[in-house]
């Protein structure tokens, strides 16, 4: 996922885990959370075994304002997911500049800038996703910093 203040872009890979894939935008729903509930309703219905949050940081790797709301997002997602009985883990990975990627491979694409705004978050989502799968089988290992069920980030451990 890619979350942002008005938006979060999904996206979902095959069942192999080889290959990301745009799904859909959201808009956020800060007081009533249904973007959340959408969420936790596209995870068990696709039996995701791991959800990824992209984690926007500075470039330096510093936390900034939108670091905080992705977390925040990702532990209400993962307590939602915990309580809905998902087996799905919420993982945060780096997403430094995957904004930018996703509209610079639209523009190339040929799609028109002022057509971007609906799409742009769920091909972010989908560099994210990429990233993560390409990592994990580079490393044989997960990847990001996994976000515990009781709402809380957990610390980094990569």
């Amino acid at each position: 996922m890619d979350v942002g203040q008005v938006r979060v872009g999904v996206a979902v890979c095959d069942p192999d885990g080889l290959v990301a894939t745009p799904l859909r935008t959201l808009t956020r729903d800060a007081k009533k959370d249904s973007d959340l509930r959408i969420l936790a309703g596209i995870v068990r219905e696709r039996e995701a075994l791991t959800v990824y949050v992209g984690l926007p940081q500075s470039l330096g790797g510093g936390e900034t304002a939108s670091t905080r709301m992705a977390r925040d997002y990702a532990a209400k997602l993962a307590g939602l997911l915990a309580r809905s009985g998902a087996a799905a883990g919420v993982r945060l990975v780096d997403e430094r500049l995957t904004t930018v990627t996703a509209h610079r491979s639209l523009r190339d694409a040929g799609l028109d800038g002022r057509k971007h705004r609906g799409v742009v978050d769920q091909v972010a989502a989908a560099a994210i996703l990429q990233h993560a799968l390409n990592m994990e089988k580079s490393l044989q290992r997960d990847v990001g910093v996994a976000v515990d069920h009781d709402e809380r980030p957990a610390t980094d451990t990569d």
